[in-house]
């Protein structure tokens, strides 16, 4: 399943979204095509990614910046930059560029933090922007639970796109987050999930100040957990679109 885009059009340009992946995809062309070995490139990660074992020893606090802009490779990257794309620009809407850019580096370092806590004497290094990208995902849920995503279903040859209200896309991937946490030892199968609970946590207590302003369950029964606005009209796809029924 991969969210590919959702109903929610925003009010204004998000320039800061444009950024932040710009950074990134930079960043990335810069390491992986850069670097004079692969040597080079794994000595990168651990120079400017987060390492939990270090960090305990008072070094390489520039890692939690840092590492919030590495990608271990192509699908690593998209695959982040999709979530950013779909997800950031509406919360830059509510927030501000300046309220974004900084919501957004909140998130990445309480993401970073919730990794370190689950697992303080880790010497592998933790790289990528997800953590900080889960919070934004979790300012989303909270604002506009029922905004319609589109969710690219692949089985086999079978390619469907069923739109799903926000609530239920993010809320079962937190919970897959929570379980494969648990679940997965820390030290096997290089996913962060707790950096990623962390920062979907993170994102929700930040984007309540944002929330209670706008009136708080009183936004929500104003909007009916929807979008504020029209729906974004969408083009036309070749992929079939299967309708929820009610």
């Amino acid at each position: 399943m991969f969210p590919i885009r959702d109903h929610n059009p925003s009010g204004r340009t998000p320039y800061m979204t444009y950024a932040l992946i710009a950074a990134n995809v930079l960043i990335f062309l810069a390491m992986h095509y850069g670097s004079a070995s692969p040597l080079a490139l794994e000595a990168a990660f651990f120079d400017w990614g987060l390492v939990p074992a270090e960090l305990m020893q008072g070094q390489g606090y520039e890692g939690l910046l840092t590492s919030m802009f590495l990608h271990g490779g192509w699908a690593h990257l998209l695959g982040n930059m999709l979530f950013l794309y779909i997800y950031g620009d509406n919360l830059e809407d509510v927030l501000g560029h300046g309220g974004f850019s900084l919501f957004y580096l909140a998130a990445g370092l309480a993401a970073a933090g919730a990794q370190v806590l689950a697992d303080p004497f880790s010497w592998i290094p933790m790289v990528g922007a997800s953590g900080a990208i889960a919070g934004v995902m979790g300012g989303y849920l909270l604002l506009f639970p029922r905004a319609k995503v589109d969710v690219l279903i692949i089985i086999v040859i079978f390619f469907r796109i069923i739109p799903v209200p926000a609530f239920l896309l993010l809320g079962l991937w937190f919970l897959f987050q929570i379980v494969s946490g648990v679940a997965v030892p820390t030290d096997q199968g290089g996913v962060a999930y707790w950096a990623h609970a962390g920062g979907f946590g993170a994102g929700i207590l930040l984007t309540l100040p944002a929330f209670i302003a706008r009136g708080g369950p009183a936004f929500w029964q104003r909007t009916h957990g929807l979008p504020p606005h029209p729906e974004a009209a969408l083009p036309r796809s070749n992929v079939p679109l299967v309708r929820r029924k009610r």
